[in-house]
């Protein structure tokens, strides 16, 4: 009977072939027929067309993955999600995306926040497949991305970052062993010399080069518990909240030790307080720097990361011994950890013979998020042209390197302030990693 349908949708579509309606009723009848390429057919020709009609594009990524191709329906679903994120359906595929990959904890986790944006999607396929909350449970109030972030990382040995996923860094990770990983596997010899274990490390370089990355690996690599902190955790419009805040955050870390606490954009939080006009500012940093010295607790177990750009804006009495007194520059990637970065940023994408080597050494000084950037542009770019031809080609070297007119290393601009810094203002040393960096001789 439904071949029939299709049968007599086609006549009706020879004698209007401009009739998008027709067309429209058409590809609908072939996907529920599991007739999946005549139907990617028809519909890069709608999208080819008509480039801002994101329910095609949905449906063509809806029947790569019923095909099982599931790369190409996660580069379709990757431009989705950037733009009509806000879309229902959009999430309702990212659920099946994942249940295609037997993730259920995401797939789950997708499918809830599909029917959180419009209460009448449904997929009988999904809710048999994955839990959904009963009738009146609590839902979490956290967005999405922040529970699928926090089951990742408290997964087991799949969602675990360490410092295996970390390409180079080598100096860096040597420091945070010596600080904190080593303390806590030698916890009885450290405690005979009466070296508690805990304190701080500040990681501070360009931005987009690894820092919270690394301060997720530490996590990994000790089995400890992961706190992130950032400047909407912590600040607050009425007097007394933000010093509450962080006051909460230090004590929930406690009672999870061991914990890594992790302060993203530290400098934000503990500004120079020359700089500020404020007393609330000066409030907050004066109640910081009394948790990091656990004056009326103890931080033993906790172990205190920070990141930031500007560690020049950062004042002073934050590097005082027993609080941020290891000061880590986290450089751009080497040839080596761009490597890692381009085959890790290409897992799942339809790739051909990729000479990552030559791509690797034509991005020097470019940072983990430029590389991401250069990797978007290029997949867009196949996706256009995918539509025009019909033929979803693998990326290749050259469709990268294409990219790098486009793409810039955006490290540059921040070693141009940093310089100044490292030649200027650099009496104690704490900036001679920048120097030994650029290669300067003070």
């Amino acid at each position: 009977m439904d071949q029939d349908r299709i049968k007599s949708f086609k006549e009706a579509l020879s004698a209007s072939p401009d009739n998008e309606y027709l067309k429209v009723i058409l590809i609908q009848e072939l996907i529920k027929e599991a007739q999946y390429d005549e139907a990617i057919s028809m519909l890069i020709t709608l999208i080819s067309k008509d480039e801002t009609n994101w329910k095609y594009k949905l449906w063509l990524g809806k029947c790569y993955l019923e095909k099982g191709d599931v790369s190409i329906a996660s580069v379709i679903l990757e431009e989705l999600l950037q733009q009509y994120s806000e879309e229902a359906e959009v999430w309702v595929l990212q659920a099946k995306l994942y249940l295609k990959e037997d993730d259920l904890v995401k797939a789950s986790k997708a499918y809830q926040h599909a029917k959180s944006l419009n209460e009448q999607v449904s997929d009988k396929a999904l809710e048999e497949a994955v839990k959904m909350p009963q009738h009146g449970e609590a839902v979490s109030d956290k967005s999405f991305g922040e529970e699928i972030e926090e089951t990742i990382l408290s997964s087991g040995k799949e969602g675990k970052v360490t410092f295996e996923h970390v390409g180079g860094m080598e100096k860096e990770k040597e420091e945070i062993r010596v600080k904190i990983i080593h303390p806590l596997k030698h916890g009885d010899l450290y405690a005979a010399y009466g070296k508690k274990i805990g304190g701080g490390i500040l990681l501070y370089g360009p931005p987009g080069c690894g820092k919270t990355h690394l301060a997720r690996a530490t996590a990994g690599e000790i089995n400890a518990n992961f706190l992130s902190v950032g400047l909407n955790d912590i600040l607050d419009m009425y007097i007394g909240n933000s010093e509450r805040n962080l006051h909460r955050y230090f004590e929930e870390a406690r009672a999870m030790a061991p914990c890594v606490l992790f302060f993203d954009e530290v400098d934000a939080l503990g500004a120079s307080r020359s700089d500020l006009k404020t007393s609330a500012g000066r409030n907050l940093i004066n109640q910081f720097l009394s948790e990091l010295d656990g004056v009326q607790t103890n931080n033993d177990g906790v172990l205190i990361l920070g990141a930031t750009n500007a560690p020049w804006h950062l004042d002073a009495a934050f590097r005082r011994p027993g609080r941020f007194d290891r000061i880590i520059f986290v450089s751009p990637p080497d040839a080596a950890a761009r490597e890692d970065i381009l085959k890790v940023s290409l897992t799942g994408k339809p790739v051909g013979d990729i000479d990552y080597g030559k791509i690797a050494k034509k991005t020097d000084n470019y940072s983990g998020a430029d590389i991401a950037a250069l990797i978007d542009l290029a997949v867009e770019d196949k996706i256009r042209e995918a539509m025009k031809s019909g033929v979803p080609d693998p990326l290749s070297t050259k469709d990268l390197l294409s990219q790098l007119k486009q793409v810039k290393p955006s490290t540059k601009e921040w070693f141009v302030t940093a310089r100044n810094y490292a030649l200027y203002a650099n009496e104690s040393g704490i900036y001679d990693d920048i120097l030994q960096y650029l290669k300067i001789k003070k």
